[in-house]
């Protein structure tokens, strides 16, 4: 039988960029829905161009900020390319969000009765390998004998359904609050802000996969941030949350551990 050709053809983006792997920071940066790329293949699953810029494919804003943060604390930064409507890269692949077919309130023609060939192809063409970049850059920092602190970075829209969020930001996690807590003390110490404990998400097996696997299994100190999307949609807020977090972070490290391992962040 003919091998299948590949999802992923010459003219698509890889499904994985790795920065600053060999950064000094203990904070490791994912970012799981970065990149609104679609396979060349798939024709952006029916949707037009429109429909692929809305919150629905990616997480607006959040790659910039994660990519000055990654510069401003020396972080290694893991980001995906692909649209999370081709496959989420949060999700475990066998709940039924992995690949949506209706997203919020559109329906993604191009995920509609596919067969189980065509959702390995999307796991193995993208999740997985972005899933064992990060499995592989952690085991590497293990063996150096580098501390690592999981940050999984995203970003919300500010109105769900009709409904408008207040929050400025979310502060998530699960069964490990560890660096949470004093995260979010930290977050709702900024002046002005509205900060939200597992809102307006909150972390879970059926709804998360980079926390619950690379974080809570691997024993990983961790946090899961949320940022509105209204917020990040310009340069100057890019930087400002980039700046922030930048200054946060290592406060809500020695605010639960102590100094911060290795060299100077700033």
């Amino acid at each position: 039988m003919a091998k299948a050709p590949s999802l992923l053809g010459p003219g698509d983006p890889a499904p994985v960029v790795l920065l600053r792997e060999e950064g000094r920071s203990p904070f490791f940066l994912v970012c799981d829905h970065a990149g609104r790329a679609f396979p060349g293949r798939l024709k952006r699953l029916g949707l037009g161009e429109e429909e692929s810029l809305r919150h629905i494919a990616w997480d607006i804003g959040i790659e910039p900020v994660a990519r000055l943060l990654s510069q401003r604390l020396d972080a290694a930064l893991v980001l995906q390319a692909y649209s999370r409507l081709v496959i989420d890269c949060n999700r475990d692949p066998k709940v039924e969000s992995s690949i949506p077919e209706l997203s919020e309130t559109t329906l993604i023609p191009g995920n509609r009765g596919l067969d189980q060939e065509a959702r390995a192809d999307r796991i193995e063409a993208i999740f997985r390998p972005y899933h064992n970049a990060i499995a592989a850059a952690l085991e590497r920092r293990k063996v150096r004998g580098q501390t690592s602190v999981l940050i999984a970075l995203h970003s919300f829209t500010p109105n769900f359904k009709g409904v408008a969020r207040r929050w400025h930001a979310g502060v998530l996690y699960n069964r490990d609050s560890r660096l949470a807590h004093p995260f979010l003390l930290r977050l709702r110490s900024e002046q002005g802000l509205v900060v939200g404990d597992n809102e307006p998400y909150r972390v879970s097996d059926e709804t998360d996969y980079t926390v619950p696997v690379h974080g809570e299994r691997g024993g990983l100190p961790h946090v899961e941030i949320e940022i509105r999307q209204d917020l990040l949609t310009e340069p100057e807020g890019q930087r400002l949350w980039a700046e922030r977090l930048a200054r946060l972070l290592p406060q809500a490290y020695e605010d639960l551990f102590g100094a911060l391992p290795g060299a100077p962040l700033f």
